[in-house]
C-alpha cells in the first residue's frame, strides 16, 4: 500500500508539473503555441509511462531535466525559410567587442544594412568593423547613457534611411561593475549598472520606436539570467538586469498592436569584452578596498573579498568563448516569422531556469551557490564567531568530563 501510495505522489507531482508547463508554454506564445504544446504533451505522455512502471523518484526527475535540455536547446536558423534581409536595417549597440561585435558582421554577412554603435570611433572593434564588413555597415559612436549621443545616432540613422523606418533595434550594450556580496558593493556600483543596462537601454529603445513602429520590426534584447535567478555576488548587476526584463516585458504587451515582435535573449556564461581582461578584476578589487567602510572591511577581511576576486577572475578565465550560439539566436530573432518571446542562448541556460521554476528554492539555491562562486572562506566576523563557539563547546565537554569524572570517583568511594 504505502509503495502504490508513493508511485501515486510521484505520478501526480510529475503531471502536475507537465500540465502547468503545458499551459505555461501556451500563455507565453501567443502565437504559433502548437510546437510547444505538442513537445510538452509529448514529454508528459513519456514520463506518465514511466511513471506507471513505478520507477524510483530520481529516475523521474532525471527524466524531466533531460526533457527540458531537449526543449531549451536551440539550432541554428533555417535561413531557407526565414524572412529576407535584402533592405532591412538593423541597430546594434555595444559593437566594440564581444556579442555586437560578432553579431555586426553576421548580420552584415547575411545582407541587413546595419548601423553598429561603439564607445570609441577609434577603438580596434570599430576599426575593424569599417575594414572587414560591407558598405551597407555604419559605425556610429553613441554611449547609451548620453542622451545627445542617442539623439546624434537617431539622426544619422534617418538621413540614410530616409522614408524607410527600422526593421530591428538589438539591445546588445551592457556593463558589469559589480564586484562581491550585496552589502559590500558600492552604491556607485548599483547606479553604474543601472545606467547602463536600464537607463542606457531605456533611452535608445524610446528614441528609436517610431522607426520600428513604422516599419512594423522587431525589438531583441540581450539580458542575463542574472536578472531573473539570485547569483550570488551579482545582485547589481542581477538588479539591472530584472529592471530590464520588467521593461521589455511589458514594451512586448503594449507594442503588440503596432505590430512590433518584441524578444529576450538570456545567454549563458561566456568570455567576451572586459570579463576577459585579468586586470579589470585587479582594478575592480582595488577600487572596492579603497572604498569600503574600514568597519565593514573588518568583519568580511581582505582574504573574503580577495577569494571574491580571484573567483570572478577564474569563472571568466574558464568561461567558453565560442560565442556563435548567441549570434546564432539573435539572427533566428531577426529572420524567423515567428520570433519567440524569450530565448535560452548556451549550454546549461535552460537547465538553470527549469530548475528555478520547479524545483524547491533550497534546492536551487544550491544550486547556483555551487555552480557559480563556490565559497571556501567565511567572513572574519562569522570565523570568529564559530571559534567561540567551538572554544565554548570545548570547555562544556571538559567541564562535563571532570564532572563526570569525580561522580565516578564518589561512587567507588562510596562502594570501598
Amino acid at each position: 500500500m504505502e509503495g502504490c501510495a508513493l508511485s501515486f505522489w510521484i505520478y501526480m507531482g510529475v503531471m502536475s508539473v507537465f500540465v502547468g508547463g503545458v499551459v505555461r508554454k501556451v500563455l507565453a506564445s501567443h502565437i504559433s503555441a502548437m510546437p510547444s504544446l505538442v513537445a510538452w504533451l509529448a514529454a508528459t505522455v513519456l514520463l506518465e509511462r514511466l511513471c506507471t512502471l513505478c520507477l524510483p523518484a530520481f529516475l523521474v526527475l532525471a527524466g524531466l531535466c533531460a526533457a527540458c535540455c531537449l526543449y531549451s536547446s536551440r539550432q541554428a536558423p533555417n535561413l531557407a525559410t526565414s524572412l529576407p534581409t535584402e533592405g532591412k536595417a538593423v541597430l546594434i549597440t555595444g559593437c566594440d567587442t564581444g556579442f555586437g561585435h560578432v553579431a555586426a558582421k553576421r548580420l552584415d554577412a547575411l545582407g541587413f544594412e546595419v548601423f553598429a554603435t561603439v564607445l570609441n570611433l577609434a577603438g580596434e572593434g570599430a576599426q575593424e568593423l569599417q575594414r572587414t564588413c560591407s558598405p551597407r555597415l555604419t559605425v556610429l559612436e553613441v554611449d547609451i547613457t548620453r542622451p545627445e549621443d542617442v539623439q546624434q545616432a537617431l539622426i544619422n540613422t534617418k538621413a540614410k534611411l530616409g522614408m524607410k523606418g527600422l526593421w530591428a533595434l538589438v539591445n546588445n550594450a551592457g556593463l558589469c561593475v559589480n564586484f562581491g556580496d550585496a552589502e559590500l558593493s558600492l552604491i556607485s556600483n548599483y547606479r553604474g549598472c543601472m545606467e547602463v543596462n536600464f537607463f542606457g537601454t531605456l533611452s535608445i529603445t524610446k528614441a528609436f520606436l517610431p522607426l520600428l513602429r513604422q516599419a512594423k520590426g522587431r525589438i531583441v534584447t540581450i539580458s542575463s539570467p542574472s536578472g531573473d535567478l539570485p547569483f550570488p555576488c551579482l545582485a547589481a548587476y542581477g538588479a539591472s538586469k530584472a529592471a530590464l526584463n520588467l521593461f521589455i516585458n511589458t514594451l512586448r504587451h503594449e507594442l503588440e498592436p503596432w505590430g512590433v515582435k518584441v524578444t529576450t535573449i538570456q545567454p549563458g556564461a561566456f568570455r567576451t569584452g572586459l570579463s576577459s581582461n585579468m586586470e579589470h578584476w585587479e582594478k575592480q578589487h582595488k577600487v572596492l578596498l579603497e572604498n569600503i567602510s574600514p568597519s565593514l572591511l573588518e568583519e568580511y577581511g581582505e582574504e573574503y573579498i580577495q577569494e571574491t576576486r580571484e573567483l570572478f577572475a577564474s569563472h571568466a578565465a574558464t568561461a567558453p568563448t565560442d560565442v556563435s550560439h548567441v549570434i546564432n539566436t539573435i539572427v533566428e530573432a531577426l529572420v524567423s516569422p515567428q520570433p519567440q518571446v524569450r530565448y535560452f542562448a548556451g549550454p546549461g541556460v535552460g537547465l538553470m531556469y527549469f530548475i528555478h521554476s520547479y524545483l524547491p528554492t533550497t534546492l536551487s539555491d544550491k544550486f547556483l551557490q555551487k555552480l557559480f562562486i563556490k565559497k571556501q572562506i567565511q567572513p572574519r566576523s562569522l570565523r570568529k564567531q564559530n571559534n567561540l563557539g567551538k572554544i565554548h563547546s570545548l570547555n562544556n565537554n571538559n567541564n562535563n568530563n571532570n564532572i563526570s569524572s569525580l561522580n565516578n570517583n564518589n561512587i567507588i568511594t562510596s562502594e570501598k
